[in-house]
Parts: structure tokens; C-alpha cells; sequence
């Protein structure tokens, strides 16, 4: 069995229930209105569809937006009749989980034997990692009780 998750090609707008139904119920103008204000600005995206999960709204695009992309779409939302402005607590991409695994690393080094912040530590210098969160510290496993190697 397989499950959907969330694509980069959606935008989640956290927001009042009200105000989503409101959105939903029209979708087909707000998207016809959203695709004509995208156009106009010269963007490179097309919003497909609307839908209601929860107390949000999504809107799947055919590809990625930009940054300026999503400002364009949150003063679009904005300028919908009917709306209250307070309750939409502003737009975001889906961000994604994964794990990585480090093989094959010495588990004694000249200065000591490597540990889970200082691993966290070379993570957070270097720029592949710039923008990564990570959901706990390292765990670092010895490959073997005789070996001198570890997995990260």
C-alpha cells in the first residue's frame, strides 16, 4: 500500500475553517483569477487546483514556486472578498524527511573519538547543509565490537 505525501508543488495556507470554505467553494474563479495575476506578473507557474485538508488550504502548482512566486500568491489570497486577513497565518512549501547514513568514518581520531555533536558540528559548517534541520542528534554505531569504524 502506498500513501500521497505532500509535494514542493503544493502551497499549504494555513487559515480559519470559514475562510477555506469560502475559498473552496469558489476555487474554480480564484484559480482562474490566480493563474491571470501569475501571468501578468510573468511567472513561470500554473496553479492546477484548490483543495480544503483541515484547517488549511492547498493549491498545486505544475512545478515549484519561487519565492516571489509565493508572495504573488499570498497577496492574491488577500485581495479575495470575504476573507479575514488575521486568520491566514501566512504560506509555506511542504518540506520533506529523509535520513542519511555515514558509512565507514574512524571512531578514534588523533584528537579523540568522534561524538554526535561534533559531527552535528561539521553538518552545520558545511553549505550542502545550509538550510537542513535535524530531527535529533547523530547516532554513531561502532560497524563491529572489534572495529576500529563507525556508521553515522
Amino acid at each position: 500500500m502506498t500513501t500521497r505525501r505532500s509535494s514542493r508543488k503544493e502551497v499549504i495556507i494555513p487559515m480559519a475553517k470559514s475562510n477555506a470554505k469560502l475559498i473552496v467553494k469558489s476555487a474554480h474563479i480564484h484559480i482562474t483569477n490566480l493563474n491571470e495575476c501569475l501571468k501578468n506578473s510573468k511567472a513561470d507557474i500554473i496553479a492546477d487546483f484548490i483543495c480544503m485538508s483541515n484547517n488549511r488550504i492547498i493549491i498545486t502548482k505544475n512545478c515549484p514556486a519561487s519565492p516571489s512566486e509565493l508572495s504573488r500568491i499570498e497577496d492574491f489570497l488577500k485581495k479575495i472578498n470575504n476573507i479575514n486577513l488575521d486568520s491566514i497565518e501566512g504560506l509555506y512549501l511542504p518540506k520533506s524527511k529523509s535520513f542519511m547514513k555515514i558509512i565507514e568514518l574512524p571512531y578514534n581520531l588523533e584528537w579523540g573519538v568522534l561524538t554526535p555533536d561534533f559531527i552535528e558540528g561539521i553538518l552545520k559548517e558545511t553549505h550542502l547543509f545550509k538550510d537542513i534541520v535535524l530531527a535529533s542528534k547523530p547516532h554513531i554505531i561502532k560497524t563491529s565490537p572489534k572495529s576500529d569504524m563507525i556508521v553515522v
